[in-house]
């Protein structure tokens, strides 16, 4: 098995079209609005002033949806197609920032040489013109603004870049491999998970930056045990600085973020079956309240969900890899 095998994310991306799901359930004082394209690959949402931005890999265009529900491609066509071990890439993220929209182009699809836009933070001005920020990175999947720059995420190297300006980059962490207690594993293969414990790459994915500190959801590595995924923070501006556990017990967190009473939400993206991949409908939204130490599923049954947005006090946007927008609205209350 080839060392990147462990540490991609898009494994988690197998088999787009498993059937027809059962609708997602929403927690009381919840109500949930859905948007479908066939064919097409969510990922990445944003937000661009009173449009939503939304990255396809199916295309590896950009598409921005408007107040009104119009929803339309733009932009250049970003590489796409699947990679070496069959899962779909492309544009994962795209922020508004500034004059500019900035992307987090994937791997190289494995169908197709090498090009310049390929694993790269690239940012197009308003012409739709390309220019590459920086392209040393394996898989960035995910990343945040920051005043100086940008905080990525390379899922492949396990780690969390800062990026300047200028396009100069630093390794800010360098996440350690996470331990697995073999009596979790023996169900997969008694003869091959017979130690004490097994380690897999930590495999961090979704990111975001609240009060000084920078909050990442670690998927963990193949085999996507139950249980197995964390988040976790960093200081902002400290090199080398002592990461603090948040929350345990995931099941393949995917996205983080907080909601405008500062409360944690964690999008999972579900449950890794050996024969079936990411089962269908095990996708769930998580809600943390530190004031209360509560935690509560607000959205339960997702199928394959990439990223999660906070757009106001009272919505929420999901996104699904099958093509599926979830807007979920809040009652006066929540």
């Amino acid at each position: 098995m080839r060392p990147f095998r462990q540490m991609t994310i898009l494994v988690a991306f197998l088999l787009l079209a498993a059937g027809t799901a059962a609708e997602p359930a929403v927690a009381p004082g919840y109500r949930l609005e859905s948007f479908s394209k066939a064919g097409a690959a969510f990922g990445g949402l944003s937000r661009d002033g009173e449009a939503l931005l939304v990255t396809d890999l199916a295309s590896g265009r950009l598409y921005r949806r408007m107040p009104a529900g119009d929803f339309e491609a733009f932009g250049p066509v970003f590489p796409h197609g699947l990679d070496v071990i069959g899962d779909p890439t492309g544009p994962y993220r795209v922020l508004r920032v500034g004059d500019k929209l900035v992307v987090a182009q994937g791997w190289t699809p494995a169908d197709t040489d090498a090009g310049p836009y390929d694993h790269a933070l690239i940012a197009i001005d308003g012409a739709g013109r390309r220019r590459v920020i920086n392209a040393d990175f394996w898989n960035p999947f995910d990343l945040v603004t920051a005043v100086d720059g940008y905080y990525v995420v390379d899922s492949a190297r396990n780690s969390v870049e800062r990026l300047g300006t200028d396009g100069r980059k630093q390794t800010l962490m360098s996440f350690r491999r996470l331990r697995q207690q073999a009596a979790a594993l023996e169900t997969l293969s008694p003869t091959e998970f017979n130690k004490g414990s097994y380690e897999v790459d930590a495999v961090p994915t979704g990111i975001t930056l609240r009060q000084g500190r920078l909050y990442v959801a670690l998927f963990g590595g193949f085999p996507f045990l139950a249980g197995a995924g964390k988040v976790v923070s960093i200081p902002e501006k400290s090199e080398g600085a002592e990461l603090r556990p948040e929350v345990d017990g995931l099941n393949a967190p995917v996205a983080v973020a907080f909601d405008k009473k500062g409360r944690m939400l964690i999008l999972e993206h579900g449950v890794y079956d050996q024969q079936q991949g990411f089962r269908a409908t095990s996708g769930r939204l998580l809600l943390f309240d530190n004031a209360t130490g509560s935690r509560e599923t607000v959205v339960d049954g997702l199928t394959r969900p990439v990223s999660v947005l906070v757009w106001d006090d009272r919505q929420i946007v999901i996104s699904e890899l099958g093509g599926t927008l979830l807007f979920l609205a809040r009652e006066e209350g929540r």
